[in-house]
This record gives C-alpha cells, sequence and structure tokens, in this order.
C-alpha cells in the first residue's frame, strides 16, 4: 500500500456530520441518498452511500458520522454526491465511524 505524508493526510477535511434525511436511490438497489448536517456555518452535505443492505432508514436519521467535506464531488448513478462518510468494512459486515461522546456538529477531525 502506498504511504502518505502527513502533509498529504492535513489536506483532508474530515469532519462530524448528523444525518438529516435517507432516502432510497432511485437508480440503485444498494445506495442511499443522505442529507448531512454539517454545523453551523456550513450548508447540509448530499452523500451517496451503498448502505441500504446494512442500515434502514429509521437506524440512519439522526447518526452522527464522520465525513470527508473536501472530496470533489461526483456523480453516482445520475445523482451528485458531495463528500463521502466513513465506515469500517469487514467480511460483508459494515460499520459506520462515529464520534466516541457527544460533540457538536461540524467538528473538525484532527
Amino acid at each position: 500500500m502506498e504511504k502518505i505524508s502527513f502533509k498529504d493526510w492535513k489536506k483532508l477535511d474530515l469532519r462530524v456530520g448528523q444525518i438529516k434525511a435517507v432516502k432510497d436511490h432511485p437508480n440503485a438497489d444498494k445506495l442511499h441518498i443522505l442529507l448531512v448536517d454539517l454545523g453551523l456555518g456550513e450548508h447540509d452535505v448530499q452523500l451517496i452511500a451503498g448502505l441500504k443492505e446494512h442500515y434502514s432508514e429509521a437506524q440512519l436519521i439522526g447518526k452522527k458520522v464522520i465525513v470527508i467535506r473536501n472530496l470533489e464531488p461526483t456523480m453516482i448513478r445520475g445523482i451528485e454526491s458531495q463528500g463521502m462518510l466513513l465506515a469500517a468494512v469487514f467480511k460483508n459486515k459494515v460499520v459506520l465511524l462515529q464520534p466516541e461522546k457527544d460533540i457538536e456538529t461540524g467538528a473538525k477531525i484532527e
């Protein structure tokens, strides 16, 4: 695996976000469209995530997650994703990364 420098790692803008809304992606069976609140001073971001087989909509609403804020937007099956949330994956098990304790949305991960 390629190593990155600390300087490159510092380029990532990782934030605590809170999922406000979830809906099914109209063009994909395994994808959700998430609306994530990134706190005061930030607008909500839309993320496309392959979580449908692992989390219901009810399980996702209100959940705090870690978001890569400055990822270049991309189109996923015709819908724009404006970042990415972080999850651990092992043998088809998917677990969202969350803050250990409650903290304000928008908090920067350093």
